[in-house]
């Protein structure tokens, strides 16, 4: 009797899967690079000067506050879009939600980076709030590094047409979940004011 290997049938779905796979790990990969760069670009021009100088409340957090509110404007437009079936309007405003996270993470960085001391060592150990608020925010960078991926993930199932006017849970709760890191967000500038 011979011995008779059988080869798996292929999910139907596989090819399309995998491709989705492809498209999320580039443009998550693309997102991250994009904003780390510019944080860079923005810490090499701001020059070491800037480090430290605001252990307060960086300039870039108002920036950062006001990008989390346009994005969380541009997540609520996709939803309305693809709610009514919009789905170039859909994707476009998606992708608008994508960028202003980008730029989001970007601002945070240089923030968070303003707020570390110039030198460091056991002389310039800050006894003060400032770690606090740090832990906080980075906790809160954390997440919306997480919304992001999940805009992302959206984002790439979107360009496959898989969101339409019955089909948007994923949509609705990657809206909801950048809503919530907003009042997040809101809350830590909250401890900001009472700290400081």
């Amino acid at each position: 009797m011979a011995l008779v290997i059988r080869t798996p049938v292929p999910d139907r779905r596989s090819e399309g899967l995998s491709r989705q796979a492809r498209r999320f790990f580039l443009i998550g990969i693309g997102a991250i690079s994009v904003a780390a760069g510019l944080a860079w670009v923005t810490i090499r021009l701001a020059g070491a000067g800037l480090q430290g100088a605001f252990p307060v409340f960086p300039p870039p957090f108002i920036a950062s506050t006001l990008l989390l509110v346009f994005g969380s404007v541009a997540m609520h437009r996709a939803v309305h879009y693809v709610r009514y079936e919009r789905q170039r309007l859909f994707r476009r405003w998606l992708l608008v939600a994508l960028g202003t996270g980008v730029l989001f993470m970007a601002a945070q960085l240089v923030g968070l980076w303003m707020m570390l001391p110039h030198e460091r060592g056991p002389a310039s150990t800050s006894l003060g709030a400032t770690p606090f608020v740090m832990v906080l925010t980075v906790l809160h960078a954390l997440h919306f590094f997480v919304a992001v991926l999940a805009v992302v993930f959206v984002a790439s199932k979107a360009l496959d047409h898989r969101y339409d006017h019955e089909y948007h849970w994923g949509v609705t709760f990657t809206a909801w979940f950048w809503h919530f890191l907003g009042v997040v967000w809101l809350g830590i500038l909250a401890v900001f004011a009472i700290i400081w």
